[in-house]
């Protein structure tokens, strides 16, 4: 079994701007552990975690993948950036976090070039202003507020998704009922992707 990371240093006062690892999380890192042997055949050499929040994933991926790897991390919010790095260092990992929104600049210089996606998005059906406003404060709200059907920020990544992921690319997305799992599924099959469904984490594949 493979150790949660160690969040020790993360403080109350950090948590009031930064999601603190929950349920959702978890379920994540259960679905990378169960994966991990295929993770490590595959060899990826460049992994992206979108809204790093904590660095708790990033840092958990760090533990199944060693050093053979790249890891590099987006989020809109400051504090999440920074909690991200203070993580790495407290696992002893390394990872170079950015503040952006998804994969912002990184879309030119890795066109398809990621072995490993990673996106526990803000997933929580809301008003679309509401979203939009999370999106501009870049707090915390930023981590839950997700639009109609909670898909409003997951839509632009999947749109986006053929010019991220390498031949061999990987992309874990945390997703809820209210986000039509199916209705996700079916767009990435016209994609070309094939997906799987391990709880709330939806796995697509290249």
């Amino acid at each position: 079994m493979i150790p949660t990371p160690d969040l020790s240093h993360l403080t109350a006062a950090d948590y009031e701007h930064v999601y603190e690892p929950a349920e959702d999380t978890f379920i994540l890192l259960d679905a990378l552990e169960q994966d991990a042997d295929e993770l490590r055949e595959v060899k990826p050499r460049v992994c992206l975690e979108i809204g790093s929040g904590s660095g708790c994933v990033s840092s958990f991926v760090g533990a199944i993948l060693g050093n053979s790897c790249l890891y590099l991390s987006t989020d809109i919010n400051p504090f999440a950036a920074s909690c991200t790095q203070r993580t790495a260092r407290q696992n002893k990992r390394t990872i170079d976090p950015i503040v952006a929104s998804l994969a912002g600049p990184l879309r030119t210089r890795l066109h398809r070039n990621i072995d490993l996606l990673i996106f526990n998005p803000p997933y929580v059906p809301t008003h679309d202003e509401e979203a939009y406003s999370a999106q501009s404060t870049a707090d915390l709200a930023g981590a839950w507020a997700g639009g109609a059907s909670g898909m409003q920020i997951t839509d632009v990544l999947l749109n986006d998704l053929d010019n991220l992921l390498s031949p061999t690319g990987r992309f874990y997305l945390v997703a809820v009922k209210q986000n039509d799992v199916p209705g996700i599924q079916k767009r990435m099959e016209e994609f070309g992707f094939r997906s799987e469904v391990s709880d709330m984490a939806l796995q697509i594949l290249d």
